[in-house]
């Protein structure tokens, strides 16, 4: 099934230009943006847990820049714009050309973009810190350029908002890095949080663009209600919320605000009878990765009270909604984008739950029992780590090679 947006609109022709099958012997690894980027992304996530966690054990791991620097910042910098970017990027280059029908960026012009995440990733953690800096932000500001040719090209207007939206995601990494060397720890994690905000909004978008229609393709007579005003209210709301707690600014605001978007949430999940998504598992965990919405607000909203660490609603988002997002559609696209079937094995319903698992021990256990807390990180770390770890292992050799289906891409 190719990725699209609106609703009862068919999705456009791809024509494929003679002579360019691959043969089945050929590497197809840079056919398409979410075959490197979902693989490097998924060991991306993987690997900076496990380090995290040996650094949480006492094992001195300092690196050459940020990690000597501030090693929370490290942790939060590449789950956010190391992991969480690396998908956004493989996602979007993929979409935009099942929206489109024209052809993103492929071969080794492909190759160079997934090169440049790469060596951001050793730079962040070797440095020197200004050239990790100037790689690092150039990673997001040329792909978001590489939609922008695709999608004029095709006059696809209704997308070009996605531009800008990386281009933002991309200057906050820029100022990340800024402060950061310029000793301003505080107003770098500011930039993270505002990052980590513009994420979650994407799936916000996406999913209600796409997750009704998902669930009436794949449960029949299925009806998902979908009421104009919380549709109309849902995009500003989550931002304004996610953006004033960046911010910093007064928490009686931010918790007011909280309580709004965590009801619209609500109200769109009970719109969509989300509650009664059982089956299949490729598809419930969509829906519950949506849920980790209105429960990081409800978070959001405590910790503005002061009665829950602010900590707990951010790995709410990050780990729960942009966690459990990027593991549902990673799957699902990676099959559907290779000619497997849309139906999840073994190994990725062990990869859904282990990474819902470790989402659920790192946002409730310190609440439940904070005398346990170094218990709870090293238990969701390791979920977290076999998750994405299932993930690579299950899908590295299709993705490398060509569709099963002989289609392009």
């Amino acid at each position: 099934m190719e990725l699209a947006l609106k609703p009862n609109e068919p999705a456009p022709v791809y024509v494929v230009p003679p002579g360019k099958h691959q043969p089945s012997g050929h590497s197809a690894l840079f056919n398409l943006g979410f075959r490197p980027f979902y693989l490097l992304g998924a060991a991306c996530a993987a690997i900076a847990l496990v380090v995290w966690l040996l650094v949480l054990g006492g094992v001195p791991l300092t690196g050459g820049y940020l990690m000597r620097i501030n090693p929370v910042g490290w942790h939060a910098h590449e789950m956010v714009f190391g992991f969480a970017a690396s998908i956004v990027a493989g996602f979007l280059l993929t979409a935009v050309r099942a929206w489109t029908g024209r052809d993103t960026v492929k071969g080794a012009p492909l190759a160079a973009l997934a090169a440049l995440w790469l060596v951001a990733r050793v730079l962040v953690w070797s440095g020197p810190a200004v050239p990790a800096a100037i790689v690092d932000s150039a990673f997001l500001p040329i792909a978001a350029l590489v939609l922008l040719r695709v999608l004029v090209k095709a006059g696809n207007r209704r997308n070009y908002f996605l531009v800008p939206v990386l281009m933002s995601f991309g200057a906050l990494d820029a100022a990340f890095h800024f402060f950061t060397i310029g000793g301003r720890a505080d107003l770098a994690m500011r930039c993270l949080y505002a990052a980590a905000g513009i994420v979650v909004l994407l799936v916000s978008v996406i999913a209600g663009r796409v997750l009704p229609m998902f669930t009436a393709n794949a449960i029949p007579g299925f009806v998902a209600r979908r009421w104009r005003p919380v549709e109309l209210a849902v995009a500003p709301v989550t931002a304004l919320a996610l953006f004033a707690d960046a911010a910093g600014i007064d928490s009686r605001i931010v918790g007011v605000l909280a309580i709004v978007a965590c009801a619209t949430h609500v109200a769109r999940l009970i719109g969509w009878r989300s509650y009664l998504v059982r089956r299949p598992p490729i598809l419930a965990v969509l829906h519950l990765a949506y849920a980790w919405i209105p429960l990081g607000f409800a978070l959001l909203a405590l910790s503005a009270a002061g009665h829950a660490p602010h900590t707990l609603a951010m790995h709410a988002f990050t780990a729960g909604v942009i966690g459990g997002a990027i593991i549902a559609m990673i799957t699902r696209t990676a099959r559907g984008h290779t000619g497997l079937p849309l139906v999840a094995d073994l190994r990725d319903i062990s990869s859904y739950a282990l990474v819902m698992a470790g989402s659920a021990l790192r946002v409730f256990g310190p609440l439940v029992a904070p005398q346990f807390y170094m218990v709870w990180i090293w238990s969701a770390g390791a979920c977290w780590t076999l998750g994405f770890a299932i993930y690579v292992a299950a899908y590295a050799r299709p993705l490398c090679r060509p569709r099963a289906d002989g289609k392009p891409g």
